[in-house]
């Protein structure tokens, strides 16, 4: 089966990442596969590039699409014109322009799959496709009453994810003491709740005075972040980490002994849950996207003695995430159904 995934960033972040690990999944059970990226926007500051990524995955799709938001009119009419003269079996975008691009553009005879990524691409202007992946359990019902074909495209986790063999030894390289140690692995915005957890580690600490809270990630609360911390006296029990990716990021999640993660941003797939889990992190989590499916418990609502409970009941959930490969199977059979549907 020849596919082609579009994915209109250039940035190797977000969901980027899972598109990464599904085409090569994809590829080890044999199939044809390739990604377009955004080819235009080079200057990606602190962010990965993607195209030099998917290069050395050998997956870097050379077709000849710029597929970027920021091309000109003309720009986008010569990629809908590469893009309808290929010749593949699949489509399958992942971003709002490649849903444009993918609409009008489709190749003759290809099949046209959408992945989406959040419940605000539910909407009654859902462009049409064969076929549709959402990232969280929850948001499939709306789908399937809709009569679509459609699944879930859970988070796919990279190798490098497993647990530590000497979790002492990590911890003392990485300068962290204390016990548990408990970390946010996100980017400080609203809707990661920050200010939650730094009110919620405070109270933690009462009933676990040697805890450390380790925050891995940037953004545009960090600042405010760090002066909550000093106001409540926890500066000696907090570390920030800063932005870390690749393996740097993964010793730093291994490194962990739970995670709090008290809200999602554009991705509904909880991916920083999923490789909690395969390192072996108990995931303490609220109910938004997949997160539930994820969780080792759930915090019902998002206030500090919410989370504070839940850290402390010390529960642990049995549950079994699909590997890559089973989930690029689940993705392949999609495409068939898709293609067998009237």
């Amino acid at each position: 089966m020849r596919i082609l995934h579009l994915l209109a960033s250039p940035f190797y972040s977000g969901p980027a990442e899972n598109v990464a690990l599904l085409a090569q999944a994809q590829r080890a059970a044999g199939h044809d596969v390739t990604v377009a990226v955004d080819r235009r926007r080079k200057e990606v500051l602190a962010e990965e590039p993607a195209a030099p990524r998917f290069e050395e995955l050998g997956l870097l799709d050379e077709g000849g699409l710029e597929l970027s938001v920021k091309s000109p009119p003309w720009r986008m009419w010569r990629d809908l014109r590469r893009l309808k003269a290929r010749t593949v079996d699949v489509v399958h975008s992942h971003f709002s322009h490649d849903h444009l691009l993918a609409r009008w553009g489709r190749p003759s005879g290809a099949i046209l799959v959408r992945s989406l990524h959040a419940p605000r691409s539910l909407r009654s202007s859902l462009p049409a496709a064969d076929a549709y992946t959402v990232p969280a359990s929850a948001l499939l019902p709306r789908l399937l009453e809709k009569g679509a074909t459609a699944q879930v495209l859970p988070a796919l986790v990279d190798a490098r994810f497993q647990p530590a063999p000497d979790a002492r030894s990590l911890r003392a390289a990485l300068g962290l003491d204390g016990t548990p140690v408990i970390g946010m692995v996100s980017t400080f915005q609203p809707s990661r709740r920050h200010a939650v957890g730094v009110d919620a580690f405070a109270l933690y600490r009462k009933q676990r005075p040697e805890a450390r809270l380790v925050f891995v990630g940037d953004g545009g609360l960090l600042e405010q972040t760090r002066r909550q911390v000093q106001d409540l006296g926890l500066a000696d029990a907090v570390t920030f980490a800063g932005y870390q990716q690749g393996d740097a990021f993964a010793r730093w999640l291994r490194a962990l002994d739970e995670v709090w993660l008290l809200g999602l941003g554009n991705d509904w797939s909880a991916r920083a849950a999923a490789q909690a889990r395969a390192c072996g992190v108990r995931v303490v989590a609220v109910d938004e996207g997949a997160l539930p499916d994820l969780a080792d418990v759930r915090v019902e609502r998002p206030t500090p003695d919410a989370v504070v409970a839940a850290a402390l009941s010390d529960q642990r959930a049995p549950v079994r995430h699909p590997t890559n490969e089973q989930i690029a199977a689940e993705v392949l059979a999609l495409y068939a159904r898709a293609r067998r549907t009237p």
